[in-house]
C-alpha cells in the first residue's frame, strides 16, 4: 500500500484498558450494537482510504478490522500504523492464515471455521499460529466463523475448501453455532463474504441469537441502512461492513445512522 499523509494527529498506540471481549459481551447484555469496518490490506487504496478515516470523526465507528481471507502485500502493519495516527478506535485482526498475525493491532479474532469440515481451518492453522501469538500480546478473540452462502462463491470458500452453510437453514446454523459455544467460543462471526450478492438473513441470525449467549458479529452483503437494520433487530450485536464503504461515499454515513439511532431507541425504552 503506498504511504499515505494524514493531518497531524495523536499518536493513540496504547491499547484499551479493558479486554475487547468484555466490551463485546457488556455491549451484548445491555442492548448496545457495534459498527466495525473490515480494511482488506491488499484493496486500501491511498485517497479512499485517507478520506474514511477522516470521516469517521463525524461518523464513528467501534472498531476496525483489518485482514481478509487472501492477503498478498501484507501491508497491514502499515495500514494499522495509518489508523492509529488518526484514530483511537481498537483494532482488530481478521486473520486468513498465521502469517496475518501483527502486534500493533489490540486483539485477533481467532477464527475457528465450524461451518466447513476443512480440519486445516479448524484446529490446523492455529497450531501453527499458538505460539506466535502467545508472544504477540495481542488479545484474543477465539471465535466460531461461520461462512453463509450468499448466491456466489466467496474467497473463503474457495481457499478454505469448504461448503458455506446453505442460506434458508437457519436451524443448521443454529445448531452449529450451539456446537461452537459448547466447544467454548466466545464470538460468533455469521459472514456472508466480500461481494455478497445477498446478506445473512435475518431468520437465520435470529436462530443463531436463540440458541447461543455468546456476542453475534455479522458480515457480508450489508449495503444499505435497511439491510443494517434488519440485522440488528434479528439480534446481531455488531455489524461489519467491508472496503465497499471507500467507494460509497453514502454507506458510511447510513450505517453508522442506523447504529446510532438503534442505540438510543434502546437507551429510550
Amino acid at each position: 500500500m503506498p504511504s499515505i499523509q494524514l493531518p497531524n494527529q495523536p499518536n493513540t498506540t496504547n491499547r484499551p484498558p479493558q479486554s475487547l471481549l468484555t466490551i463485546l459481551r457488556d455491549y451484548k447484555l445491555s442492548g448496545r450494537k457495534a459498527f466495525a469496518v473490515l480494511l482488506d490490506p491488499d484493496k486500501v487504496e491511498q485517497d479512499a482510504f485517507s478520506t474514511l478515516l477522516q470521516r469517521t470523526a463525524d461518523y464513528p465507528v467501534d472498531f476496525f478490522l483489518v485482514g481478509g481471507s487472501l492477503v498478498t502485500d501484507y501491508a497491514h502493519k502499515e495500514v494499522i500504523a495509518t489508523i492509529r495516527r488518526y484514530s483511537s478506535t481498537p483494532v482488530i485482526l481478521f486473520p486468513g492464515n498465521p502469517l496475518h498475525i501483527e502486534s500493533s493491532a489490540d486483539a485477533i479474532l481467532l477464527l475457528s471455521l465450524i461451518s466447513g469440515r476443512n480440519a486445516d481451518f479448524l484446529i490446523g492453522q492455529h497450531v501453527i499460529a499458538a505460539p506466535l501469538l502467545k508472544k504477540s500480546g495481542l488479545e484474543i478473540l477465539p471465535t466460531g466463523y461461520m461462512v453463509v452462502d450468499s448466491g456466489t462463491q466467496t474467497t473463503v470458500s474457495y481457499i478454505s475448501g469448504t461448503m458455506p452453510l446453505p442460506h434458508d437453514k437457519p436451524d443448521v446454523a443454529a445448531c452449529t453455532a450451539l456446537a461452537g459455544e459448547m466447544l467454548g467460543l466466545q464470538l460468533m462471526y455469521l459472514d456472508a463474504g466480500s461481494g455478497a450478492r445477498r446478506p445473512v438473513s435475518a431468520a437465520m441470525i435470529a436462530a443463531v441469537r436463540k440458541a447461543v449467549n455468546v456476542p453475534i458479529i455479522v458480515g457480508g452483503g450489508i449495503t444499505s441502512g435497511e439491510k443494517a437494520y434488519e440485522a440488528l433487530k434479528a439480534g446481531a450485536d455488531m455489524i461489519v461492513v467491508g472496503n465497499g464503504v471507500e467507494q460509497d461515499p453514502d454507506l458510511l454515513p447510513q450505517l453508522a445512522t442506523v447504529v446510532r439511532e438503534f442505540n438510543q431507541s434502546v437507551v429510550q425504552a
